[in-house]
């Protein structure tokens, strides 16, 4: 019997995030033979830069794309969140998994209680800097760039007053304890994506073995944020964020974007599930016509 091979960033959190689609494999699929195979990106090498600096996310697909071209390994494993706009059609985007909690939440320094309003606060997108200058007005917002372990050693370093990270990762990572304030979805918009893991495969490839891997809210909704960044032409240095959520076959989807002027617009649309991506392509040719802040 051939092994299959699961092909993942080498990073602590990627791992995790693939040992959870291999485990489903394998509740699945009990006899088939899963292999992880992990390599380090481009744009995990590069730290001293901003992202839209040295070229956006597709710098943290790059090696991964070509060993699924090469035929090295069979699927890759990503952050829905990590993943660019524009997808090779020789490696479609095979599905999407449940999703876990989307929220951005705040970290604090190793026994730290209260805010230091001295030091800036890290975070890594734009999306949340424009976002956080109106949660905290005054206090300096700073890039931060590294995995999850990174960014916190940076933090009870010292450098910054508090981070902000995605919940998601927390959680996988076992470190829950670390989060000192959970943000709404209303106050801190997440990233089209957040919380989702997408599986990519080779075109025409069997997908069967991915049967209790991937979910169909969790499908509807990345569809429909990633849906909306693309109508925007949205990449990591454009401050974008979507939300969608699934009740039943209704689908709600909740967008903001930021013009070139620095025009904060934020909208929502809800519609039948199956439409999804046509709602949110609304929803970003709504929010192109001006601020639809409420309450401005």
């Amino acid at each position: 019997m051939n092994t299959i091979r699961i092909g993942s960033r080498e990073s602590k959190l990627a791992v995790i995030q693939s040992e959870l689609v291999m485990d489903a494999i394998r509740a699945a699929h009990p006899g088939l033979r899963l292999e992880l195979v992990t390599m380090k990106t481009t744009g995990d090498r590069i730290l001293d830069r901003t992202l839209d600096q040295i070229g956006g996310k597709g710098l943290f697909v790059k090696e991964l794309d070509t060993a699924l071209l090469d035929g090295r390994v069979d699927f890759t494993v990503h952050s829905c969140k990590d993943l660019p706009m524009d997808i090779d059609e020789r490696i479609p985007l095979a599905g999407f998994t449940r999703r876990e909690d989307p929220r951005d939440v705040l970290v604090l320094p190793q026994g730290v209680t209260e805010l230091d309003r001295s030091r800036p606060i890290g975070c890594a997108s734009a999306r949340r800097t424009v976002q956080l200058r109106e949660l905290f007005p005054g206090m300096a917002i700073a890039p931060v760039r590294g995995n999850v372990l990174t960014r916190l050693r940076k933090l009870d370093e010292g450098q910054y007053s508090a981070l902000v990270l995605a919940a998601a990762g927390l959680k996988r990572l076992g470190l829950e304890e670390r989060i000192a304030r959970y943000f709404t979805v209303d106050e801190l918009l997440p990233a089209a994506g957040q919380g989702i893991l997408a599986v990519q495969a080779r075109a025409g490839e069997d997908l069967s073995c991915l049967d209790g891997v991937l979910d169909a809210d969790g499908t509807a909704c990345a569809l429909a944020e990633r849906a909306f960044v693309r109508a925007l032409d949205g990449g990591c240095s454009s401050p974008i964020a979507a939300h969608a959520v699934v009740e039943g076959d209704t689908i709600t989807i909740d967008g903001l974007y930021v013009d070139g002027q620095g025009r904060v617009s934020r909208d929502r649309r809800s519609g039948p599930r199956e439409q999804g991506e046509e709602l949110a392509r609304r929803l970003a040719e709504r929010l192109k016509g001006g601020c639809l802040c409420p309450g401005k």
